[in-house]
């Protein structure tokens, strides 16, 4: 029997929706930008740069979008994430004394200790408190591929009432990310996945290549692919169409099915 090569992308999704109250620092919702931070971003970044120093010829795909691009650049977020490593890193000191008689206890607070205290220190002395151009960095190289996504996040096929508001989803998209990166996108990340045809012109007009869209965004197609999401069709205005993975998906997000560990 033949056997059958084909290739598996990984494309990771970065947004978080805009957060920020300068007139409070009691807001726990800019918390999910710090915890994104020392829990995802961070991570990404020092696992490229240990895959890059391993000579490890990797190829990742992953929006940002512009929400996220404006916190992460946003210098008043950045001092709080500081501060709230340094509350953290207080709290895991005093974990660490009161937790002197249980091995287990002591071990975990003096884990949480490391990663904070290391947190800090890449933040502000190894990426300047800059994780864009930590980002950039890896794109420039060509081993990273960052794509957009909406303006907002917002979902096409509601904000499709108005087709103006597309087409300035798209072209907001468009000019944060060259702000940012420098040049346009090849690929976009449509909110929620959610396509309407009806926005492949202005996604030309602005030089889109490709999408990310829902499963059912190929599987419903006409013609109906014959591999299903296993490959990217091509819509009648030439947009590359990448459907998500059904199962990977489900393990991901649904309430009812769990991966088994």
């Amino acid at each position: 029997m033949k056997s059958e090569k084909g290739y598996v992308s990984f494309i990771l999704h970065a947004h978080l929706p805009f957060i920020h109250h300068p007139e409070s620092e009691d807001y726990l919702e800019e918390e999910w930008l710090f915890e994104a931070i020392s829990e995802t971003y961070i991570p990404l970044l020092l696992n490229f740069k240990k895959l890059e120093e391993e000579k490890v010829s990797f190829r990742i795909t992953m929006s940002i979008t512009p929400p996220l691009l404006s916190m992460l650049d946003n210098k008043l977020l950045q001092r709080r994430y500081i501060k709230y490593l340094k509350k953290h890193i207080e709290l895991c000191k005093k974990e660490v004394v009161r937790t002197a008689n249980d091995k287990k206890l002591n071990e975990l607070s003096h884990y949480y200790l490391d990663r904070y205290s290391n947190d800090l220190h890449v933040f502000k002395e190894v990426y300047n408190c800059n994780l864009i151009e930590a980002f950039k960095y890896f794109q420039d190289i060509g081993v990273l591929e960052i794509i957009t996504c909406g303006a907002t996040h917002g979902y096409f096929p509601i904000l499709y009432v108005n087709e103006k508001t597309i087409k300035a989803q798209i072209a907001v998209g468009v000019q944060t990310y060259e702000k940012y990166f420098g040049k346009k996108p090849r690929g976009i990340w449509l909110p929620e996945c959610g396509y309407v045809p009806e926005a492949d012109k202005y996604l030309k007009e602005f030089g889109i290549e490709y999408v990310i869209t829902e499963s059912h965004g190929i599987l419903y197609a006409d013609p109906t692919p014959i591999y299903g999401t296993f490959a990217p069709i091509v819509s009648p205005d030439g947009v590359i169409c990448f459907g998500r993975d059904i199962e990977s998906s489900r393990q991901v997000w649904s309430s009812i099915s769990r991966l088994s560990w």
